[in-house]
């Protein structure tokens, strides 16, 4: 229990810390514990994310008998006046059932990223709509957007291309199968004020709508950030290569791609191998790392954020 104190305390430090002219301060959102990690022993079942007010416990095991209730009776008193509400998911359970254990969960609730915001829905589905591991890839899009044409595939609730327009992005197109995580991307753009001129949402299946997603472009940055595992959808393994034969036609003039994978069972190099074989005239140019919250005993079980450049299509 030690280092969630621990963790709990040094936010509320940050709170603390920050200049009393200052009414309302505001802080990031970040994961307080990544116990999946395994570098804490004894907590490899729990992850912990802050979400101002919200505290928000993913357990993907049953925790030990009582576990819930030693760690109300000792946190408590690092929760309050900042942190609002506690609650738990239980992974592990089919359906992913969530409980408030402690407070009340507020009406909205949102992920914070500096100046801009995302809409979260905790506790209705499995995933909260915003992925805090994803932050490298976020802060290496916002150095490379301005005055580009970016493609979100696989956009989910489109943080991405908040991020893109927000730093200055020409066009993003973002594709997904879910029209209702494009909804939440919709909502998400005008939450942060952003030109409605500068975004496109399609709700297609991207391995059968080239065709379609080929003719708003071209493109200058691409990302690719599927579903591991989704029999049905998108099975990394064996449809990551028809992703990337694909780019030198979304992209003839050349670009970036920012390929993501979050699949332990799967290397730094199965990524490399695919564009070697599907994309042979594309280049490596880097593995993002991994942030610092999201700590794994096997860097290769982190999520995966390459970059690779795409030259311009030879005439």
């Amino acid at each position: 229990m030690q280092p969630i104190l621990a963790r709990l305390q040094a936010l509320q430090d940050q709170f603390l810390s920050a200049p009393s002219s200052e009414s309302s301060v505001v802080i990031d959102s970040y994961r307080l514990l990544h116990g999946r990690g395994k570098t804490v022993a004894g907590l490899e079942f729990v992850c912990i994310d802050f979400f101002q007010p919200l505290l928000l416990l993913t357990c993907y095991q049953e925790p030990p008998a009582h576990w819930l209730d030693e760690f109300l009776q000792q946190a408590t008193p690092l929760l309050s006046p900042h942190i609002h509400a506690v609650l738990v998911q239980h992974r592990y359970i089919a359906g992913a059932p969530a409980e408030v254990i402690w407070g009340q969960l507020p009406e909205k609730i949102y992920a914070r990223r500096g100046e801009l915001q995302f809409v979260l829905h905790p506790g209705q589905q499995q995933n909260t709509g915003f992925f805090l591991d994803m932050e490298p890839g976020r802060r290496w899009l916002k150095q490379q957007a301005a005055d580009k044409r970016v493609l979100n595939l696989f956009a989910y609730t489109c943080a991405f291309s908040v991020v893109a327009i927000a730093a200055g992005a020409e066009k993003v197109v973002n594709v997904d199968m879910s029209s209702r995580a494009l909804q939440i991307g919709r909502d998400n753009h005008m939450l942060n004020q952003l030109n409605k001129k500068s975004s496109e949402f399609l709700a297609e299946n991207i391995l059968k709508s080239w065709g379609r997603i080929k003719k708003r472009g071209p493109y200058d940055i691409v990302i690719l950030d599927p579903p591991s595992y989704q029999p049905g959808s998108f099975v990394a393994q064996k449809d990551y290569a028809r992703l990337v034969r694909r780019l030198p036609e979304l992209m003839p003039q050349g670009g970036l791609v920012l390929a993501c994978l979050n699949a332990p069972e799967l290397t730094t190099e199965f990524l490399i191998d695919v564009f070697s074989h599907e994309c042979p005239t594309g280049t490596y140019e880097e593995r993002l790392v991994p942030s610092a919250d999201f700590p794994d005993v096997n860097p290769e079980q982190q999520l995966k954020l390459l970059v690779f450049r795409v030259p311009p299509v030879a005439v």
